[in-house]
């Protein structure tokens, strides 16, 4: 059945994705099962995704009670679950409005056409150009492409949009220069995950904020990664106490169902007029009431301190496994959004985890990320400890 199944994939689906050879076909918490009956600890959680987990009863209970209601009307319309999820949105975080889409490409970019669009309504239009990091990744859409720091994403689609400049992340002299009488925005993310998950250095981001003030230029965060409670917190700025006046979110902020946001303060949010800009399927009844069942569970008394501990665990497990095996070079991140780099290869190690009944990711070709739901578990956790520690011994990871 398998077989049968990726033989017709590999056949009608666009190749664009390095899959691997087990097909899925339920979940319930950290664990998902194929379709030949074996089980799989989650450790991926659909790419920092699923941070509730899967087939949420809570989250499921919402979806089947709105689509029995309504699923889907135009955005000339208002709907309930829309306006109460970007009410909460605006309660607990910095801003003031919010902008719904379908992705998280989709949300960065509206905030590049927003920052834009904010001077131009001043009668700055000669400031346009945004300042990006080295190792970003901010999506796969034109706009949004030509704003990531990774050249090999860019291969083979130049010439890429205009107006984009690069400094490295953590680098506030290089930042500072780049800084010009064009410059409209700075584009980071609090950490960054695809990029090999780096973590700012400690008052980066309020330097940067400092340095946005100063120049006169607006500071937007993706967090569409770090949102929604990855790092501890529901963002990931407010471990630096730093707020920016742009921050896109998609992702987790509906548990699985396709959703983007992106929320601004009223100051820069008011150069968007009706007709500025839209989106068809933009916070449907259908993903907002989802999205909202999320935000209330993760903002729940407890829980966020309960994934600060769990990601103080996985990261204290990992840190043992470093002090025995010299091919991990460094175990970083925050949160459930932790990195081990190795001085070999992490493909490998990502296969064998597979054939052992564990999911895990490798960016950057030698570094394993771990982004498992927020529900993970202890003894999960040394489940996967145990078998990392095998397979280390067994020589994968060693350049």
């Amino acid at each position: 059945m398998t077989e049968e199944l990726i033989a017709q994939a590999d056949t009608v689906i666009a190749n664009t994705y390095q899959r691997f050879p087990i097909a899925l076909e339920r979940g319930e918490g950290c664990v998902l099962w194929d379709t030949e009956g074996n089980a799989y600890i989650d450790f991926v959680a659909g790419i920092a995704v699923c941070n509730l987990g899967h087939a949420h009863p809570r989250i499921a209970e919402a979806v089947c009670d709105q689509a029995r209601r309504l699923v889907h009307v135009s955005n000339l319309y208002y709907t309930t679950p829309q306006v109460d999820l970007a009410a909460l949105l605006v309660e607990k975080s910095f801003a003031d409005r919010v902008f719904f889409c379908n992705s998280g490409a989709e949300a960065n970019e509206a905030a590049i056409k927003l920052a834009r669009k904010y001077f131009s309504a001043r009668g700055e239009a000669h400031r346009f150009r945004i300042v990006s990091m080295n190792h970003s990744f901010h999506g796969r859409t034109m706009g949004a492409l030509s704003a990531t720091g990774q050249e090999k994403i860019k291969k083979g689609f130049s010439p890429v949009l205009e107006g984009f400049d690069f400094v490295a992340f953590n680098d506030l002299e290089g930042l500072a220069k780049r800084l010009g009488p064009d410059t409209c925005a700075v584009l980071l993310e609090p950490l960054q995950g695809e990029g090999g998950v780096r973590c700012p250095a400690p008052e980066y981001l309020a330097a940067v904020r400092e340095l946005c003030d100063r120049a006169g230029v607006l500071l937007i965060f993706d967090e569409i990664q770090t949102g929604m409670g990855r790092t501890g917190k529901l963002f990931a700025y407010e471990h630096e106490g730093v707020a920016p006046d742009i921050m896109t979110l998609a992702k987790a902020l509906a548990n699985g169902l396709p959703i983007g946001a992106m929320l601004s303060r009223e100051s820069v949010a008011q150069a968007f007029a009706p007709g500025s800009h839209a989106s068809t399927f933009g916070g449907t009844p259908l993903v907002t009431a989802a999205a909202l069942e999320v935000l209330k569970i993760l903002t729940a008394e407890g829980f966020m301190e309960a994934c600060t501990t769990m990601g103080a665990y996985l990261k204290g497990r990992l840190m043992e496994l470093k002090a025995q095996h010299a091919c991990i070079r460094e175990v970083r991140g925050r949160g459930l959004l932790l990195g081990m780099v190795l001085e070999g290869k992490g493909g490998p190690l990502v296969k064998a985890c597979l054939k052992r009944g564990f999911l895990i990711n490798c960016v950057q070709e030698n570094i394993l990320r771990f982004v498992p739901p927020l529900t993970i578990s202890r003894e999960q956790v040394d489940a996967l400890v145990g078998c990392l520690d095998a397979l280390f011994r067994e020589g994968l990871g060693v350049p």
